[in-house]
């Protein structure tokens, strides 16, 4: 399924509807889009407040990405950094610049300021 820009307006940083009605977080700049690039299970157990799953070990994961704004800010994390920064290597190649390894789920939320969902 890929992502169409009206699907990412929900889960642009900044967006008061995408937060519940909160201000934004002052550690993500306005427009970043959370991407969240574990297995859809690891997604379901808990992930940063706002943020898609596109997981990087899946089948479909090039075709999603490819879909996305290449001029957009992304926040890109995982379990530990390890998928975020194999899942950035590939935003790259396809001409994304704006990417933040925020690492692991625990730290992300931290660096961030968004809340984890469980």
């Amino acid at each position: 399924m890929a992502l169409s820009r009206r699907s990412l307006v929900g889960l642009t940083i900044g967006t008061a509807a995408a937060l519940g009605g909160c201000s934004t977080t002052a550690a993500l700049a306005q427009g970043t889009v959370v991407i969240d690039v574990r297995t859809p299970a690891e997604f379901a157990s808990g992930h940063l407040d706002g943020a898609t799953n596109i997981d990087v070990s899946a089948s479909t994961f090039s075709s999603r990405i490819r879909t996305l704004d290449r001029n957009t800010p992304y926040f890109v994390y995982c379990h530990s950094g390890n998928r975020a920064a194999q899942a950035i290597t590939a935003m790259k190649s396809l001409g994304f610049t704006n990417l933040t390894n925020g690492m692991g789920l625990e730290q992300a939320a931290r660096t961030s300021g968004l809340t984890i969902v469980r």
